[in-house]
């Protein structure tokens, strides 16, 4: 509440996201494993000013996304609303719950629920201005030249006539009802909110905003994160099976048990790199009381957890693994083996090292009754 007036926070993050060249829409991708969308809906949950958060979202992802403010224990939504077919079709559908369920909020501020970075400084600020001016957008002065693009050629322009404009954006409910009610009877689609607005005839204030409040946009736009996985696995030595290691079919008297391949090199580097991607292990993502993994290779589980890794926009910086068997020795594979990940990774060889030890004997690999591997992972976005 400001100055015994409420406020209702519309979150717009009912966007697909193309431009970034996920699976899932960008605000459900996580930074630092947290999701964007509740990074973003921290910011306004802390606020004593701020009374509820209406989230607008895509229709099928309504139910993950209350699953997650759920698990967040953010508060102050009263509801998770669905989309429309575009961003000004979504918050007015969000508008209309506000008018619905809490008729008495006196401001609206609409953000976007890409941009993690707001700061309260700067949302406090935009309320501040809407209450005193009626309507306010936080927004930077742009640092880059530009340049006007038309058909004579370009045209060099004076930037400190333009700002670029960010959210969030802070109108009187009452007002911005009637923007959007007049946009949508006339057919009208705009950029943002201040611009139905002011072709409403109503006044815009800009306010301070800040460099770091981008929105995520493209993949560029997510911080750069290097991470470390460690993965271990074992598995007993029986008759009748095959020994794969890295991929590699090793000939030899007994092969690993498992319900897979049981390539135990492959699973330790999987469990390494899900780890550093905090992704699980390949228990979760391969259970082995799943038939259509019996008898899999490996290489095609590492394939998949590749993809994972890609939906997050993950790539490999090194594998460090190591083999520990008495017997057989896997030196005589290790190159092949290191290809096979390479490959599988599409990373350059020289990023895989492949070890061998034994145990002198000692424990259940020194008796030959299993191997075991160990690897170590490291990942960057």
């Amino acid at each position: 509440m400001y100055n015994n007036k409420r406020v209702a926070v519309i979150l717009a993050a009912a966007g697909k996201g193309t431009r970034m060249g996920s699976e899932v829409p960008k605000q459900f991708l996580e930074i630092g494993g947290i999701p964007i969308i509740v990074k973003t809906l921290k910011t306004f949950q802390h606020m004593d000013e701020v009374d509820y958060i209406f989230v607008v979202t895509n229709r099928e992802y309504v139910e993950h996304c209350r699953t997650l403010v759920n698990k967040a224990g953010i508060t102050k939504v009263s509801s998770i609303v669905a989309g429309g077919k575009e961003r000004q079709d979504s918050v007015y559908n969000a508008l209309m719950e506000i008018n619905l369920m809490h008729p008495g909020v006196e401001y609206v501020l609409i953000h976007d629920g890409a941009r993690p970075y707001v700061s309260e400084e700067v949302v406090r600020s935009v309320i501040e201005t809407t209450a005193d001016k009626g309507a306010a957008v936080a927004c930077v002065a742009l640092k880059n030249s530009i340049r006007r693009n038309g058909e004579g050629g370009s045209t060099s322009m004076d930037r400190s006539e333009f700002v670029s404009v960010q959210t969030p954006q802070g109108f009187r409910k009452a007002e911005l009802i009637r923007s959007y009610q007049a946009a949508m009877e006339s057919g009208y689609y705009g950029t943002d909110d201040a611009e139905l607005v002011e072709r409403a005839g109503y006044h815009i204030e800009l306010v301070q905003g800040e460099y770091q409040n981008i929105k995520i946009t493209t993949k560029e736009d997510l911080p750069m994160e290097n991470r470390v996985g460690t993965g271990y696995d074992v598995h007993a030595l029986a008759g009748g099976r095959k020994l794969i290691i890295g991929g590699v079919d090793i000939p030899y008297d007994r092969g690993l048990d498992g319900h897979s391949d049981a390539d135990v090199l492959l699973h330790a580097i999987m469990d390494a790199l899900l780890g550093a991607a905090g992704k699980g292990d390949i228990g979760r993502h391969f259970p082995d009381n799943d038939d259509s993994y019996k008898g899999i290779s490996s290489l095609e589980l590492l394939a998949r957890v590749k993809s994972v890794l890609d939906e997050n926009f993950y790539r490999v910086a090194n594998i460090d693994a190591i083999v520990i068997a008495q017997k057989p020795k896997i030196s005589p594979y290790i190159d092949e083996m290191e290809a096979n990940v390479a490959r599988i990774l599409d990373i350059d060889k020289s990023r895989v090292n492949i070890k061998g030890t034994t145990t002198e004997r000692l424990g259940f690999e020194g008796r030959e009754e299993g191997i075991a591997a160990q690897a170590v992972c490291s990942i960057y976005r």
